[in-house]
This record gives C-alpha cells, sequence and structure tokens, in this order.
C-alpha cells in the first residue's frame, strides 16, 4: 500500500533525526543534502537569522554546536505531519539537543555538564524534499545553564519542558483527516477567543472552554512555564496583554500556517505577531512604543476536546534585538573571566 504523502514527510525527516541522534558529523551532513531541495530557505532563531539551505545550516548551525558539545545528541518528542490552510505540506519537530557543554557556543561560557536546549523546526515540502525550514532553538536556556543569562527573570517556571504526558507525540500513522480537522478547529477557535481580549476582556476569551483545567503552558525560557489556567494567566497572558495590548496578527509579510496530525496541532510564523511595547513593559523591557514583530513556533495536544499541554517557542532575541539590545554582547560583559 502506497505511504500517504503526510507519512512520507515523516519518514523523510525521521533519516535525518537518526542521523543527529548517533552525531556523525559526515552522516548528519549527508542526510541534510538528500532532505534538503537545492535552493531550500532556511530561518533560524537569532543570531543565525537566514542560511543558505542545507549547506549553511550544517556549516554555521550544527558543525559549531558539535564542537561545543562533541557528544551532541537529538532528542525528538513530538513529530507531527500535515496540511495548512494554504495547502502547503509541513513537518514540525519539537524536542531537545543534549550533550557535555564543553566548548563555548556563541560565546556562552561551557559548563562542563550536561545540557540540554529545547528546538521547534518545521520542515515545508514540495515533491518530497525541503523548500523551507523555520526553527527556534531555546538559546536562552542554554544561557540559563551555564549562569549566563543577562536579561530580567522569567516569572513562569525555568526547568527542563517535558515531553508529552501521554508519550504518543512521535506520529508515524497515516493521517487521519477527522481527528486532525476536529484538533485543528479546536485551536482555532481558542485562538478567535483569545482574539476578542481587545473589545471584551477576559470573560470574552472564553479560557475555560478550551483549555483543560489542568493545562500546562510550556514558553520558552526567559517567560517559564505555567501551570493551569491560572498559572498561564499569571505568569505570562496578563504581563504580555499588559505590555502589549495592541499585539495582532503579522503582517502580509509574514505567514502564518496552523496544520494538525491527530490530536496534536501545530503552527508557524516568521514572523506571526506584530505588537508595541506600551503599558507596563514586557519582560523587564522599559515601554517606549516600540514596535516589534514575533516569531512563534507553537505545539498543543487535544484531550477529550481540551487542550492539555501547549508548547511555545519565541525568539526572545530577535526581541530584544529590535529594541537596540544585543543580548550576547550583554552576557559577554559579564562573563569574560569564564572564558576559555
Amino acid at each position: 500500500m502506497q505511504q500517504d504523502v503526510r507519512t512520507r514527510n515523516r519518514a523523510a525527516v525521521a533519516r535525518m533525526r537518526q542521523a543527529q541522534y548517533d552525531y556523525e558529523p559526515e552522516r548528519v551532513r549527508t542526510s541534510l543534502q538528500q532532505l534538503f531541495a537545492q535552493q531550500a530557505v532556511v530561518h533560524l532563531a537569532t543570531p543565525f537569522e537566514d542560511l543558505d539551505g542545507a549547506a549553511g545550516l550544517y556549516g554555521e548551525a550544527y558543525a559549531p554546536l558539535h564542537t561545543a558539545l562533541p557528544d551532541l545528541e537529538r532528542r525528538d518528542w513530538i513529530v507531527v505531519a500535515g496540511p495548512s490552510a494554504s495547502g502547503d505540506d509541513w513537518v514540525g519537530c519539537c524536542g531537545c539537543y543534549t550533550g557535555t557543554f564543553q566548548r563555548p557556543w556563541l560565546d556562552i561560557p561551557p559548563t562542563g555538564h550536561q545540557i540540554a536546549m529545547r528546538f521547534h523546526e518545521f520542515y515545508r515540502f514540495e515533491d518530497g524534499r525541503v523548500v523551507e525550514m523555520q526553527a527556534l532553538w531555546d538559546i536562552p536556556e542554554l544561557m540559563l545553564q551555564a549562569r549566563a543569562w543577562p536579561m530580567a527573570p522569567a516569572l513562569g517556571r525555568e526547568w527542563q519542558v517535558p515531553a508529552p504526558a501521554t508519550q504518543d507525540g512521535l506520529i508515524e500513522r497515516a493521517w487521519d483527516a477527522d481527528a486532525s480537522l476536529a484538533s485543528r478547529q479546536l485551536v482555532l477557535d481558542m485562538l478567535i477567543g483569545l482574539s476578542r481580549h481587545a473589545t471584551g476582556g477576559v470573560a470574552a476569551m472564553e479560557l475555560e472552554r478550551y483549555w483543560h483545567p489542568r493545562c500546562n503552558w510550556y514558553g520558552p525560557s526567559g517567560i517559564g512555564t505555567g501551570r493551569g489556567i491560572a498559572g498561564f494567566r499569571k505568569w505570562h497572558q496578563i504581563p504580555f496583554l499588559r505590555g502589549m495590548p495592541d499585539r495582532r496578527g503579522a503582517s502580509s509579510s509574514g505567514r502564518d500556517d496552523l496544520f494538525a496530525d491527530g490530536h496534536y496541532v501545530a503552527v508557524t510564523g516568521w514572523p506571526n505577531m506584530q505588537a508595541t511595547i506600551t503599558g507596563d513593559g514586557w519582560m523587564g523591557i522599559a515601554p517606549a512604543g516600540q514596535q516589534i514583530t514575533m516569531r512563534s513556533l507553537d505545539f498543543w495536544r487535544c484531550e477529550n476536546g481540551l487542550l492539555r499541554e501547549n508548547w511555545v517557542l519565541v525568539d526572545l532575541l530577535h526581541v530584544y534585538r529590535q529594541i537596540g539590545v544585543d543580548v550576547l554582547a550583554r552576557m559577554r560583559e559579564f562573563t569574560p573571566s569564564r572564558a576559555p
């Protein structure tokens, strides 16, 4: 029986994932060359930005990371595939890179201990090859483990974010249209509810209608995790809305693709939000009317018609860069004595 296109796309990414699990440089390089189309576009978190396809991704990102973590290992918790409303076929991966931090990376001082850095990576396929990659690596998470985070502390819980509670995120079965579309609709309805805050306040968002009472919102390092609806609101949503009450979807220059695979839903965005930092400010950033865009790559897990878990990464280094703050430069200012 012929595989459906989403199963084939997941299988194509699986070969690259396996090469990065037992990391051997030439095997990793070859797997990227086989997966990516020749003219593929690669968008990676600040400070990497746009890279030159598979060659740039390997040479500028993976090779230096492997130098810093000689026993580098990739671990995936969620691998999902599906079509967006525009008809694009995506594969989304959530997991972490881990290994012993032995040499500096991006000038982050090594710890000599095992570290974990979360990733959210999205691959857009055409004719069996990746033509676009959007990826966020939680670089602040590594900075925190090295005790080298120079910005304001998170309000939420800083920890190593877990895999899905149900341990079923590595989907291999054929794409289930009915389950996937139902999950996608749940997230769409929830997002529409969130947009009503501007005119109707908290009650208009109807959070209890969409979120499980024991939901977990796993934000990026620098924001942290919130438990339950109350934790989500206290540690993320309220400060976020106070600091950027005009937050809205990205302009036409960005793209926001939502897709689902069974009980999992994912969304890309490069960028997928615009906002002005006003009100109370945000993450310690003084409100001076700075206009910013945000790159956010998210995953949700649905359970019995409610959202039980939500993994969120935001390119925080890009947010700071837009307001004129070089986070890595600030880090270097107070870690020179720790240079090798």
